[in-house]
């Protein structure tokens, strides 16, 4: 069996989905979802709000219609290497949205989108023919704020909000949702004036609560009344009760003026989301990390899991509370403890922020070197391939998931009859068929599917599976050594689903391919990486 490993550029931007939620909503406020049946295969320091508004002067020459804010957004590209510690993906790209606030080129987005980039890339107001550079200024990561520079001069820029925010108040969401260059607008109202803000990602006490729609991409945009005004940043969303969050002007405007100056906020230079297992481990994934700052010279890495500060263990409730509490209570220029888990290397590190650096102090399965609290979860201990009833598909898979169904898949897509080899694997396989809330992978293909047309009209027909019950968070291209196509990543509650398509690069007309892998919180890094690597086809053995 031929290996095809997933190459470098492959766009898997789960950063969306570090980024999950980073504008998808805190999957841990959520319920998951159970699919429906359909003709899928088997499943086959943060400024409090003071009592009065806090007002930015109105400034000469900002925009003052609805029509003229396009001008003023901003599409931003970060650019360099992100590890998704979840799915142990690297990607080297995710985009999200900004907004200019003076002719200079000064721009506030939020942290997630910029912090541990090696280049950043703008494009303005949907024109994707000029590309301008741009360099971060200040970031605030508890805050999940940022403030950009772009080069260049004399662009269009938005005002403050100057009046109090009140329930009621009609408001739009500016940005570049999924990645789209395409310019959007979606209204609503300010639904709440005062609503939780604590997230996997960030921690505000008081955000707004709003229904002008927000998705990936939007993350750092504008929320905006009927004159072009900013009113809030957008930050979050909780789809399923149609409720998307805001990090008000109030707290927003002393905080971008701190971070345009050039100062950092609450920020070590870590980008990266909290979590929590259903066995109690708990910690950041660090997706990237800001070079020169205090992390980055502790020794702490993307791809590592930041466990305790202080010997106080973090993100115990799942969100970065614990975390910023910390952080808030110490200057940047403090010395602290630190304990981080290296998933790559199965090690214990130990050292401090503005100390001594990282050292190992333990390995899983190896000699402690000295007292750990950190008890990092097991990995996968091996992994072996299993094949459907006609021998033409397989995967491998981890051990542990020995819950098999290799028969043929026999059914209609709307006017076609098909046939389809197919195998399914899964710790167990009925949860896996009726739920998200348990990991496993079909994978299956077909010559009858060259019917439908190519991978992209087969991956469209399985959205209807999905999106009712989950959230769409893009569609990306896909292409290893022997297979190219695209894949759509979807958010379904508390778990992560990639639904991939493809075609044989050699043979493009001799059949399509369907993976479907699915995720939850507690699935090993490798497991994903292991499924990409090794799916293959015996196209003589088809039905």
């Amino acid at each position: 069996m031929k290996r095809h490993p997933m190459l470098a550029t492959l766009w898997f931007v789960v950063l969306i989905l570090v980024v999950s939620l980073a504008c998808g909503g805190p999957a841990a406020t959520e319920e998951p979802a159970v699919q429906e049946p359909a003709e899928a295969p088997p499943k086959k320091e943060v400024s409090e709000p003071e009592d009065a508004p806090v007002n930015a002067p109105v400034q000469a020459g900002a925009v003052s219609d609805l029509q003229s804010v396009r001008g003023a957004i901003v599409q931003i590209q970060a650019e360099g290497t992100f590890v998704d510690p979840q799915y142990g993906a690297q990607v080297n790209a995710g985009r999200g949205s900004g907004f200019i606030i003076d002719p200079s080129g000064i721009a506030v987005t939020n942290n997630h989108v910029v912090t541990g980039a090696a280049l950043l890339k703008v494009w303005i107001g949907g024109d994707t023919t000029q590309t301008y550079n741009a360099r971060v200024l200040g970031v605030s990561e508890c805050s999940d704020l940022a403030v950009i520079d772009i080069e260049g001069d004399g662009f269009p820029y938005l005002a403050w909000y100057s009046d109090l925010v009140q329930v009621g108040l009609e408001v739009y969401t500016a940005g570049f949702p999924l990645g789209d260059p395409e310019y959007t607008l979606t209204k609503g109202i300010v639904s709440k004036e005062s609503a939780d803000g604590e997230t996997n990602w960030a921690s505000v006490d008081s955000v707004l609560m709003h229904d002008a729609t927000i998705n990936p991409g939007n993350s750092g945009g504008p929320l905006i009344d009927a004159n072009g005004q900013v009113v809030a940043v957008n930050y979050a969303a909780y789809k399923a009760a149609d409720q998307y969050f805001a990090i008000g002007k109030d707290v927003a405007i002393p905080l971008v003026e701190q971070l345009r100056s050039g100062q950092n906020v609450d920020s070590l230079g870590i980008n990266g989301e909290a979590f929590l297992t259903d066995d109690g481990f708990s910690g950041i994934w660090i997706s990237s990390v800001a070079s020169g700052s205090p992390a980055d010279k502790a020794g702490v890495s993307g791809g590592d899991i930041l466990t305790s500060i202080e010997g106080v263990p973090i993100a115990s409730d799942g969100t970065m509370s614990d975390y910023c509490d910390i952080v808030r209570s110490h200057s940047a220029q403090d010395a602290m403890d630190i304990e981080v888990f290296r998933y790559a290397t199965s090690e214990v590190l130990s050292g401090q922020l503005n100390g001594p650096e990282l050292t190992v102090v333990s390995e899983v399965g190896g000699t402690t070197t000295e007292e750990s609290s950190t008890t990092p979860p097991e990995s996968a201990t091996g992994y072996y391939e299993i094949t459907d009833s006609l021998e033409a598909v397989y995967v491998e898979v981890p051990t542990g998931w020995t819950d098999l169904d290799g028969s043929v898949w026999e059914n209609n897509w709307g006017n076609l009859h098909f046939e389809a080899a197919s195998v399914s694997a899964a710790p167990d396989i009925d949860a896996f068929y009726s739920s998200y809330e348990a990991p496993g992978v079909s994978f299956s293909a077909s010559e009858d599917w060259g019917d439908i047309g190519g991978y992209v009209q087969l991956l469209d027909g399985t959205r209807s599976w999905y999106q009712e019950s989950c959230d769409l968070e893009g569609r990306y291209d896909y292409e290893d050594i022997a297979f190219e196509g695209k894949y759509d990543l979807w958010e379904c509650g508390n778990s992560a689903v990639v639904v991939l398509s493809t075609r044989p690069i050699s043979d493009p007309l001799a059949y399509l391919t369907l993976l479907q892998v699915q995720m939850d919180s507690n699935t090993d890094i490798a497991v994903f990486e292991q499924i990409l690597a090794t799916f293959d086809v015996a196209g003589a053995n088809l039905p």
